[in-house]
């Protein structure tokens, strides 16, 4: 672990050249002598967006987990590897020092605290951050999800799956990250809600925040990040940018539910993230 101060969460170190964003190197995960991931790479460079596709059990929550120092709770270990951020090692640092380098997890199942007021879910988020910075964050949140600003005063669990949602992700923002971890953002979302969470990630991104999405949602995921990884058994097999991984036969066919090349696109999958015709020469198979 370095010995320098950290930076303020959200913000850049100042001086010096551009520092790369969040890089995963031959990373294996172990519950006990369980061996949930094997030689993970994996990159998401600052102000972008990459996502990770996987069956359920396929160790994509444990990827999160090893990113943001919560491995330990579930009783797991980061066993080799190294989990870097601008720089700085994340493998073996607790989960408030990962907060403090600037990366923040949303989890999966929204896990709002049900009995506590939305204003007080969102001051949760904050608690290490200083009062100037904790009012600007929370004016960004309303900003991206007005209708908590509403809903400032009722009890989180009487909100809907959807705003439930929106109340995890803002209580994330809240720390002001520079990288946001999304554990399946839409999961059990209806479409219209699914889509106004996709148009938030896009926007949490333009502000400037990297984020890393694991989404079952491939259709989705693929139109929100510039790259893409699939995560079979604990393994990377595929990578590359998400357009030509869209447009490959065998992502199609697994991911998006079409057959054959030239047939029509999922319903909502913007049609100019991939071309018919795109090159792959980007992509990345992986092997033993």
């Amino acid at each position: 672990m370095s010995g320098e101060a950290d930076p303020p969460a959200g913000e850049p170190a100042s001086g010096g050249p551009e520092r790369p964003g969040l890089q995963i190197s031959g990373l294996e995960v172990r519950y006990g002598p369980v061996r949930a991931l094997r030689d993970v790479h994996l990159a998401v460079p600052d102000g972008s967006v990459a996502a990770v596709l996987g069956a359920n059990g396929a160790g994509k929550t444990t990827l999160l987990r090893a990113v943001s120092g919560t491995l330990r709770f579930h009783n797991g270990a980061i066993t080799s590897g190294t989990v870097s951020f601008r720089g700085s090692r994340l493998d073996g640092a607790h989960a408030a020092a990962v907060v403090r380098r600037g990366v923040v997890q949303a989890p999966e199942g929204r896990r709002v605290f049900a009995r506590m007021t939305v204003a007080e879910n969102l001051r949760a988020g904050a608690l290490s951050v200083p009062r100037r910075r904790a009012a600007a964050a929370r004016e960004r949140v309303l900003d991206l999800f007005p209708v908590l600003a509403e809903r400032a005063r009722q009890r989180a669990g009487l909100l809907s799956g959807g705003e439930q949602q929106m109340l995890a992700i803002g209580r994330a923002l809240m720390a002001g990250p520079s990288l946001l971890l999304l554990d399946e953002p839409t999961l059990g979302l209806a479409p219209l809600m699914a889509a106004k969470i996709a148009g938030a990630v896009r926007q949490i991104n333009a502000q400037g925040t990297s984020v890393l999405l694991v989404e079952q949602n491939a259709a989705m995921a693929l139109a929100l990040a510039e790259r893409a990884y699939v995560l079979e058994v604990g393994e990377v097999t595929l990578s590359g940018p998400s357009a030509e991984l869209a447009a490959g036969d065998e992502v199609r066919r697994r991911y998006l539910g079409i057959g054959a090349p030239n047939t029509d696109r999922p319903v909502g999958t913007d049609p100019g993230f991939a071309g018919e015709g795109h090159e792959r020469t980007g992509l990345a198979r992986w092997t033993a």
